[in-house]
Formats: structure tokens, C-alpha cells, sequence
């Protein structure tokens, strides 16, 4: 076990039993378990806890919840469940390398280096960007990748969102609560998410679709005004007045600091065998970074008990 200083508390100076990167669901449930085990964790979160289930409005799909649950108090119940039990948890403390020293893993943070027996890496995704002219210019100008925390600064005004899958479309409505239009551009002829989620957007009448839209760049001066897009089955090339601009075309993992560390794949996500155990000895991953075939955080919090048990 670490050492506690007077007041109980763990310091950066101590060797933990366990020390988790990352403090989305997968890295919150791990910390539960072994809390309840009395192993010392800790764990590292470079945003707030819960990581990207904290932005989403309603979950609807987590076990427990027949009305559904703010992603936002959701992350707090697993926060708090985790501290209950022991476990520490540092939110705005992002994580630059994993290095080994003397027998003990030395993770590497901003607020200064830690040391663990193991490591369990959970650092969860982040979105991916268009990669457009305008996006970066434009971001937090217009630009958004995230409808729950932006939202309200469209009342009444009309966005677009790009995208398709469930992340879209679930946002996409959301920010019908506030934005007097909603446009959907997507690069296919069809949606690509839950059949229920599909349903209620079609049925809602302040959503529209552009479909086989390839965005081309982001229009503006100080703010956005418009999206430039073209008709990848016509070739035509259209612009759409829009105020702000919301990208959801996917997800990439938060594993760049591991690269050299750990086995990743193609895409950058962590291999490891069916125990979530890395190519290096002592380091597991589970959650949304892994290579795994489902990206849902009833997944993801089941590989953190999982990793917490081995």
C-alpha cells in the first residue's frame, strides 16, 4: 500500500498499487474495484471525470437508469463511488509519458511525475477533426465539437452539424432545444446509428438532411457564416449560411504519449491480450482506447473491473 501523509492523504512521492490514466467510465469502475480491494489507486484524468460521457445530455442505454441519466451526474456518482472507497482521483492533470524506473512504472504528468506497481491506460478518445480551412480558425468562433456545452449560444439560430453516426444525430437534436434549424451533412445516403436515435431526429421538424455532403472548408470573418460543401454524386458545389458549425465525424484515441510504450495499432488504438494486458509487463488498457469492438461506456466500465481484477 502507498504511504499517506498526516492528514491520510496519498502524495506524489508514493508508490500506489495502481495508478489509471484516464478517469472516463472504464477508468472510474477500475478505481472502484480496486478500492473496494484495498489496493491504493489513483487516477489521472486531463479533463474532468467521466472524460466524454460528462458532455452527453442523456444516457439512455446504461444499465440502472430506466428514465435515462445526465452523462455530466453520472460522472460524479462514479467519481464519488471511487473516492468512497479510497481511491484518489486528479482531474486537469494530463499525462505526457510512461517511463520505468528502478522496478516501479513512473507516469509522467503535468503536475509532476507519479509511481505505480501497474498501470492501467484509460485514456478514452478524443474527436476527430474535419481537417478543413476554416475549422481550426474558426474553433470556439462557431466552430464545436460538442453540442451539449455549446448549445445554448445558438438560440435561435441555425447550425449545421456534420456527421451520421450516433454521436451526430443524438447531438443533432439536442441542440434543436435551442437552434431555430438544424442541417445534417453526411457523406452517405443513410445514417449510421441506433435505429431509435434515426427515428426521433426524422421525426423532429427542425432537423434537415444534405446527404452525399463532402465539407469543403468553413466560411467567415470573425465568426463562422456558412459551410462550403460539395455533392459527391453530382459534383456541384453549394454553401449553406449556417452561425456555427458542430463536427461529429468520428473518434480518435488519446494515445499519442504511448507511442514506443505500448503495442498500438494502425490507428493508434492499444493492443492487448484477453486479460486488457499490454505489450509491456505491468501496463493494461481497457476503455475506448483499446482495440476492442464496441465503444459504449456499459463496454468500457465492464473492461475497467475487468482490468481491475487481473
Amino acid at each position: 500500500m502507498a504511504r499517506t501523509d498526516a492528514a491520510g492523504a496519498q502524495t506524489s512521492a508514493d508508490l500506489y498499487d495502481t495508478v489509471i490514466v484516464g478517469g472516463g467510465p472504464s477508468g472510474l469502475t477500475a478505481a472502484i474495484y480496486l478500492a473496494r480491494a484495498r489496493r491504493s489507486a489513483l487516477v489521472l484524468e486531463r479533463a474532468m471525470a467521466g472524460g466524454q460521457m460528462a458532455n452527453t445530455e442523456l444516457i439512455e442505454n446504461f444499465p440502472g437508469f430506466p428514465e435515462g441519466i445526465g452523462g455530466f451526474e453520472l460522472a460524479d456518482r462514479m467519481k464519488q463511488q471511487a473516492v468512497k472507497f479510497g481511491a484518489e482521483v486528479r482531474e486537469i492533470t494530463a499525462v505526457t509519458a510512461l517511463e520505468r524506473q528502478n522496478g516501479a512504472h513512473v507516469i509522467v504528468a503535468d503536475q509532476g511525475p507519479v509511481r505505480a506497481r501497474a498501470v492501467l491506460l484509460a485514456p478514452g478518445r478524443q474527436p476527430r477533426p474535419l481537417g478543413v480551412p476554416g475549422e481550426a480558425e474558426f474553433f470556439g468562433r462557431g466552430v464545436s465539437s460538442c453540442g451539449t456545452c455549446d448549445a445554448a449560444l445558438y438560440r435561435g439560430r441555425t447550425v449545421a452539424v456534420i456527421g451520421g453516426g450516433d454521436t451526430a444525430v443524438e447531438e443533432g437534436m439536442f441542440l434543436t432545444k435551442f437552434a431555430a434549424a438544424v442541417h445534417v451533412l453526411h457523406r452517405r445516403e443513410e445514417l449510421r446509428c441506433a435505429q431509435i436515435a434515426e427515428e426521433r431526429a426524422f421525426a423532429n421538424p427542425k432537423m434537415s438532411w444534405i446527404w452525399n455532403a463532402r465539407v469543403r472548408r468553413i466560411l467567415g470573418d470573425t465568426r463562422v457564416q456558412g459551410v462550403e460543401y460539395e455533392d459527391l454524386c453530382t459534383g456541384a458545389v453549394a454553401t449553406l449560411p449556417v452561425d456555427g458549425v458542430f463536427v461529429f465525424i468520428g473518434q480518435t484515441p488519446n494515445t499519442a504519449f504511448l507511442a514506443g510504450v505500448v503495442e498500438l495499432d494502425g490507428e493508434g488504438y492499444i493492443l492487448t491480450d484477453a486479460d486488457l494486458r499490454t505489450s509491456r509487463p505491468g501496463v493494461f488498457a481497457s476503455g475506448d482506447a483499446r482495440a476492442n469492438p464496441l465503444k459504449q461506456i456499459a463496454w468500457a466500465a465492464g473492461e475497467g473491473a475487468l482490468a481491475a481484477v487481473h
